[in-house]
């Protein structure tokens, strides 16, 4: 009895390890209080057991790509507490309007209810509904936008640009975490994590393999859902579809199959598809998105995407974040991502706000911004324009990208070089100045000071002011910062000031890159056909070539500011520097939005200019 039990024990465990395991055999539920009725009882429920335990090391070790922020222990996994339960997840075969045996939870109608009305409202259009049901995940075929995810419909583009956002962070400074090719691996690389002062990626994204691409999609993607659930849970919302455990483009037929026909435009009609699952280790979440991958890429994925992001959130915790809560999420007429749905991509919280922190409107009234710093950002048109100002937590995230937002349309920005964000010696000191200035401002920021203020910015800037100009600024009783400041920029450096003869330190030359995911004609990429230029439907990628010059630089100085043509990055005014005459400097909204983040920003590109639109 003993060697057949052994035996029993070794065949399950094989079955466990095996790539495609069959469903193991399981005895039927016993009343929790029920007694074991024999020694055979004792041995099957011990087999059962360790195979599960099997089981579930097989997918605690077969998730090949760690988060790179953390990985807490796969025993913590709400998904996870019935081993059993854990591995049936990943291999049941389920169908649509199925409620026993299916892969997750199935919503309520009234929960199903409540999630169709906070993303569409009650009035939406068929067409609106289509856009959302009809745009999937994928990457470009074409080799120079391969890095980029395709939109083909109008609405989503605000859900697409921010996962996109974070997979260029993931493709261009954690390379070798996703397996992209070894050339844009540094060398100063040690335990995953890039020294963010001294990378430079490589632009070479027709280099980008599909697993790699296919890695960043699936850890931005867990990344977002955690950070929606405050780093202790993400939610996964997929189809309920027979078949998904097939392998190979098998599955991907499957899935096109099961959504021919099927229409969105109720909230019974998402309780019928969906499938939630909920779990609180990244490890294991990861392994259910990679195995999820083909449903993210089906023409549900954006939609699907979006409402895992708002169960990893809470729905009530949604309705908490904004503003008007009986506004729907998605816009009208034309169903645009509203600004909300981005924030929460962007920082985790559905605050409809891009300054930082909550401003208080009186009465206990207040408006809600972001409240701390993020990984990719946010730039806007609308602020070029005055409509809003957008915080500097959105506007100098950790990792050089950020979203743009148009009127209409989100697209993506993004630099390869993680130092243009870096401020330069002379940037350091006006921000010291004027930190030490507003520190004396008791006016609520109306710009004036003391002069027994005043004479304390002076002792903590070490700025030495000749007497004339020091009896001049003080001789109203206040000083004004707009008239200090012209004084710091004709004082010498020598005595704490910031007199620049040259305009060149300081300056900057930076490049930049533009990511427009809908599919346009793009004459850039035409073909050669028989002689003749055919014009490509594809995304536009745009490199431009950004100067700043300083901040303190007089405008009538800029017209003939030389431009050094060495490489990107903090100029300076050398011996060895080679001095060029300026490009004349191009014009897109886009320039725009980029001066919103670097002052008076100058701009070139070549061929088309860069669309936001």
């Amino acid at each position: 009895m003993a060697d057949q039990e052994e035996e029993d024990l070794r065949t399950a465990l094989r079955m466990s390890m095996q790539s495609s395991p069959p469903e193991p055999k399981r005895s039927k539920p016993r009343d929790g209080g029920a007694p074991v009725e024999s020694p055979e009882d004792l041995r099957r429920m011990k087999r059962e057991l360790m195979a599960a335990a099997a089981e579930k090391r097989l997918l605690e070790t077969s998730v090949s790509f760690p988060s790179p922020s953390q990985s807490p222990s796969p025993s913590k996994a709400t998904a996870d507490k019935n081993p059993v339960n854990s591995a049936d997840s990943v291999r049941k075969e389920v169908d649509f309007g199925v409620k026993e045996g299916s892969s997750g939870k199935e919503l309520s109608i009234e929960e199903a209810n409540e999630l169709f009305s906070m993303v569409f409202g009650s009035g939406v259009s068929k067409d609106i509904l289509a856009q959302w049901s009809n745009q999937g995940l994928r990457f470009s075929c074409d080799p120079e936008t391969s890095m980029g995810l395709v939109q083909h419909e109008g609405g989503p583009c605000g859900v697409l640009a921010t996962l996109q956002a974070f997979v260029l962070k993931h493709l261009l400074f954690f390379p070798n975490e996703i397996g992209k090719v070894t050339s844009n691996v540094p060398q100063n690389l040690d335990s995953g994590r890039l020294s963010k002062s001294q990378y430079v990626a490589s632009d070479n994204f027709s280099s980008l393999t599909e697993d790699a691409k296919a890695r960043a999609l699936v850890k931005s993607m867990d990344e977002i859902l955690f950070m929606c659930g405050d780093k202790k849970r993400a939610v996964i919302a997929t189809l309920n579809i027979v078949g998904l455990n097939t392998e190979g483009f098998a599955k991907n037929e499957i899935i096109a199959k099961a959504l021919e026909g099927l229409t969105i435009e109720t909230g019974s009609d998402l309780q019928k598809i969906l499938r939630i699952d909920t779990y609180t280790s990244e490890t294991i979440a990861l392994q259910k998105l990679h195995t999820a991958l083909p449903v993210f890429q089906s023409r549900m994925g954006a939609l699907l995407f979006l409402i895992s992001a708002l169960l990893s959130r809470g729905l009530d915790s949604i309705q908490a974040d904004r503003d008007d809560p009986s506004l729907p999420l998605v816009t009208a007429p034309f169903g645009h991502a509203s600004q909300e749905i981005v924030n929460l991509l962007l920082c985790g919280q559905a605050v409809p706000n891009v300054f930082d922190g909550r401003m208080d409107l009186g009465g206990g009234m207040f408006l809600k911004g972001i409240s701390m710093s993020v990984e990719v950002g946010f730039l806007t048109l609308l602020e070029s324009l005055n409509f809003c100002k957008v915080g500097q937590h959105l506007k100098c995230p950790k990792w050089p990208i950020w979203v743009v937002g148009s009127e209409s349309h989100y697209t993506v920005l993004f630099a390869l070089d993680t130092s243009v964000q870096d401020e330069n010696e002379l940037e350091e000191r006006e921000s010291q100045i004027r930190r030490a200035f507003d520190a004396q401002d008791q006016s609520g920021g109306g710009g004036f000071i003391s002069v027994e203020g005043f004479h304390q910015v002076l002792r903590e800037a070490g700025i030495r002011l000749p007497s004339e100009k020091l009896d001049h600024l003080c001789s109203t009783g206040f000083i004004v910062w707009s008239e200090f400041w012209q004084v710091i920029l004709d004082l010498d450096k020598s005595l704490g000031g910031l007199k620049d003869s040259s305009g060149l330190m300081g300056k900057k030359v930076f490049d930049l890159y533009h990511f427009n995911g809908i599919a346009k004609s793009d004459i850039n990429g035409s073909h050669a056909t028989s002689g003749a230029e055919t014009l490509v439907q594809r995304p536009r990628l745009t490199k431009l070539k950004v100067s700043v010059p300083p901040r303190w630089t007089p405008e009538e100085f800029m017209a003939d500011v030389v431009v050094s043509s060495g490489p990107g990055g903090n100029e300076s005014s050398g011996k060895d520097t080679e001095v060029t005459k300026p490009e004349p400097s191009q014009h897109a909204p886009l320039v725009d939005c980029i001066r919103t983040r670097w002052s008076r920003a100058v701009c070139n590109w070549v061929g088309d200019p860069p669309s936001i639109v």
